[in-house]
């Protein structure tokens, strides 16, 4: 018999057509997330998982699927998932790296601009049908001859601060490792710690991964020590941000804007999470700009990254160490 294989949400055809020919594949048709209970039953004598950014896989759920030999996330971050868990019980956990960097940088230089010159409040003005022509209003911050801080180096960061060299912008970042001092030169950046990074920058841009270190890094302190008037800008995952901090510090005027992607609801895998948006945030539609998680939200991408997590199956089922390994087995 074949091998099984679930997917829980929903893939471009192309990708059940490349595992048809040696699994059994079990997809989800819909554009949905399947629940937790629907992607047990479906998963209990399945040998492979590809799952996606609302998914939640833990101890309890592995005990559940005995046979599984992989789990293939389609994404890069994978703070949702017990990876532990998965190494204990000789499962590979992987995930795809570098496909996701160029589009999420695409999506934060658009809330970026969008927050920064009030792009959202001047279209919602357009729409009322009282704009008659050129008026003294809509008057922003402006980007050149601002500074930029990105909080995280990592391959998000990189391409964020590469798309950034023509903005006439000054660029810090803060990060524990260090770019190679011809790379800081090239591309014009300064590395400093994060508190003089939050403390000089006009936007701070966060891109760091989810971790007990970084949960709520920017809270009611954190805010208090950034530039009176700057902005905020989240791409990365919701939780980095204490959203409740982040309303007081708008209402007070000394966050000017936050603009996101990602919200703390979002973040599974934590007991305590919100399950909602703060409704102070939503309805401040003149300090906010906010996407639905649409980062990585680029049709040939997500293709190929539900491609290459395919491949990763394929390779496990094979009996080959997966190109998007995270954890280590021994028996390999």
């Amino acid at each position: 018999m074949k091998p099984k294989v679930v997917i829980t949400n929903w893939v471009h055809p192309e990708v059940i057509e490349l595992l048809k020919p040696s699994c059994e594949v079990i997809a989800n048709p819909s554009k949905e997330a399947l629940s937790r209970e629907e992607i047990l039953q479906r998963a209990k004598d399945a040998e492979a998982l590809m799952v996606f950014m609302p998914d939640t896989i833990d101890e309890a759920f592995l005990r559940e699927c005995p046979k599984l030999k992989i789990i293939a996330a389609a994404l890069k971050g994978y703070d949702n998932f017990d990876v532990a868990a998965c190494t204990h019980r000789g499962i590979w956990f992987t995930i795809v790296p570098s496909l996701l960097s160029a589009p999420t940088a695409e999506i934060t230089i658009g809330l970026l601009i969008g927050l920064g010159r009030q792009m959202l409040e001047g279209d919602r003005f357009i729409r009322t049908g009282k704009f008659t022509g050129w008026r003294p209003q809509f008057y922003s911050l402006g980007l050149a001859n601002r500074t930029l801080g990105i909080v995280g180096m990592g391959a998000l960061g990189k391409a964020i601060a590469g798309r950034l060299a023509g903005f006439e912008m000054q660029l810090l970042y803060s990060d524990p490792v260090a770019l190679p001092p011809e790379q800081e030169a090239t591309g014009n950046i300064s590395r400093v710690p994060f508190e003089t990074l939050i403390e000089s920058s006009d936007f701070v841009v966060l891109v760091v991964p989810l971790q007990p270190a970084t949960l709520h890094l920017i809270n009611a302190n954190t805010l208090a020590k950034m530039k009176p008037g700057s902005f905020l800008i989240n791409p990365c995952r919701g939780s980095v941000v204490d959203e409740q901090a982040v309303c007081k510090a708008l209402e007070s005027g000394h966050l000017a804007g936050y603009a996101a992607d990602v919200f703390e609801m979002e973040d599974w895998y934590r007991s305590d999470r919100p399950h909602n948006i703060p409704q102070p945030l939503l309805e401040n539609t003149k300090q906010t700009f906010f996407t639905p998680h649409i980062g990585s939200a680029v049709d040939e991408l997500r293709h190929n990254i539900a491609l290459e997590a395919a491949q990763n199956i394929l390779q496990a089922l094979q009996g080959q160490k997966p190109q998007g390994a995270v954890n280590y087995l021994r028996e390999s």
